[in-house]
C-alpha cells in the first residue's frame, strides 16, 4: 500500500476532522485562559463614597478620572448604607470620609475575591497617601481563613461542571450517538437529576463540614450544586442530541473554555476583561460562582439572577433533549435495540 492509502487506512476523514476539531478547541483554550487571566485589572468597579456632599461631589468626580476608569463610584447615604449595599453585592466597596480628622475608612468584602478586595486596598492607600490622609481597612464580608483567596467557591463550582458534562457524556453514548427515543431520553434525564442530587450534596459536604473551606448553609449550598450539575449535564444532553459527538466538544467549549475563566473565579467579575466579563454571569460557571459566594459570604443576597440563569440551562437543555428525541425517526432511533435483537437470534 502507498503511504496515503495506509494514512487513509489508519485515520478515516471523519477521525480526520474531530482531531481538527480538538486542536481547536486547544487553541480557543489557550486564548480564553491567557486572554481573559494575563493582564487583571479593576475597570468599572462599583464602589461607593460617604461623605458630607461638598466632598463627595469633588470626590466622586476625582475617581471617575481616574487613568483607565477602575471605579464606577456613586454617592452613598451612610456609613451603614454602604455595609448594606456591599453586603446586598450593589457595591464592591466604599470609602468613609471622615471629615473631622485625616483618617478615612475603607469598606471591602474580601468574600466576593481577595485580589479585588486587595486592589481596592492598595488603590486608596495610594491616593489618600497623595492628599496626606491615610486610609483604615474594614473587611465587612471577608473570605474564611480556610478559603484561600476565596477560590473554594469557584473550584467548587467547577467540580460540579465537570461532574455534569462528563456524567451527560457518558449517558449520551452509552447507546449510541444520539438519544435514540423519548424514553430512552426521560431516562437519561432521570438519572441524570439523581446525580446531580448526590453530586450537590457531596460538594456541599466536602467544602463545609468536612474541610471547613466554605461557611454558610449546606442545605442551600447542596440545592445549587444540584441545579449547576443538572444545568450542565442537560446542555451537554442537548448539544450531543443535536450535533452528535461533536455536541460533547461543544459542551466543553462553553463550560470549560468560555465558561471557567470568565467565572470570576481567579479574579472577580470587574478585573476581566470586556468580552469575559460580559459572558461570564450568563454561563453556569460564573453564574454558580457568584451564587454560591452568596450563600458563603453574603447571607444569600442577590441570587435570584444567577439561580435564574442556571434554571434557565436546565429547562432548555432538557427540552431541546426530548423535542430532539421526539423528532428521529423511529427507524433512526432504534439501531442499538435492532442490533441487539439480532444478536440474541444468533
Amino acid at each position: 500500500m502507498s503511504l496515503v492509502d495506509e494514512l487513509k487506512s489508519a485515520v478515516s476523514p471523519r477521525a480526520a476532522l474531530l482531531v481538527l476539531g480538538v486542536l481547536a478547541l486547544q487553541l480557543l483554550f489557550i486564548t480564553s485562559y491567557v486572554g481573559a487571566l494575563h493582564n487583571p485589572k479593576p475597570t468599572d468597579v462599583p464602589f461607593g463614597v460617604v461623605a458630607p456632599q461638598q466632598v463627595s461631589t469633588a470626590l466622586v468626580g476625582r475617581l471617575e478620572q481616574l487613568p483607565g476608569e477602575p471605579l464606577d463610584p456613586r454617592t452613598v447615604a451612610s456609613a451603614e448604607d454602604a455595609r448594606d449595599q456591599i453586603l446586598n453585592r450593589d457595591i464592591d466597596g466604599a470609602l468613609i470620609v471622615d471629615p473631622r480628622g485625616r483618617t478615612d475608612t475603607l469598606l471591602v468584602a474580601s468574600g466576593g475575591g481577595t485580589v479585588l478586595s486587595s486592589t481596592l486596598e492598595k488603590t486608596f492607600t495610594q491616593l489618600e497617601a497623595a492628599n496626606q490622609r491615610t486610609v483604615r481597612t474594614v473587611d465587612v464580608a471577608p473570605a474564611s481563613p480556610q478559603d484561600f483567596d476565596g477560590l473554594s467557591a469557584f473550584y467548587l463550582v467547577v467540580g460540579w461542571c465537570v461532574g455534569g458534562y462528563i456524567c451527560a457524556a457518558i449517558l449520551a453514548i452509552s447507546a449510541g450517538s444520539r438519544p435514540a427515543n423519548p424514553e430512552r431520553a426521560i431516562i437519561r434525564l432521570g438519572v441524570l437529576a439523581l446525580y446531580s442530587v448526590l453530586g450537590g450534596l457531596g460538594g456541599a459536604i466536602i467544602v463545609g463540614p468536612i474541610l471547613g473551606a466554605l461557611p454558610g448553609s449546606v442545605a442551600a449550598l447542596w440545592g445549587l450544586g444540584t441545579l449547576v450539575v443538572f444545568a450542565v449535564g442537560a446542555a451537554t444532553l442537548a448539544l450531543q442530541s443535536v450535533f452528535g459527538i461533536v455536541g460533547i466538544g461543544l459542551a466543553i467549549l462553553l463550560i470549560v473554555v468560555a465558561g471557567n475563566p470568565s467565572a470570576g473565579g481567579a479574579f472577580p467579575l470587574p478585573m476581566l476583561p470586556p468580552f469575559w466579563k460580559a459572558i461570564g454571569p450568563a454561563l453556569p460557571p460564573g453564574a454558580g460562582t457568584w451564587a454560591a459566594r452568596s450563600i458563603a459570604y453574603f447571607k444569600g443576597n442577590d441570587m435570584t439572577g444567577s439561580m435564574l440563569v442556571l434554571a434557565a440551562w436546565a429547562v432548555v437543555g432538557g427540552a431541546v433533549t426530548l423535542v430532539m428525541a421526539s423528532l428521529r425517526p423511529k427507524q433512526e432511533a432504534e439501531p442499538i435495540a435492532q442490533e441487539a435483537g439480532r444478536q440474541g437470534a444468533h
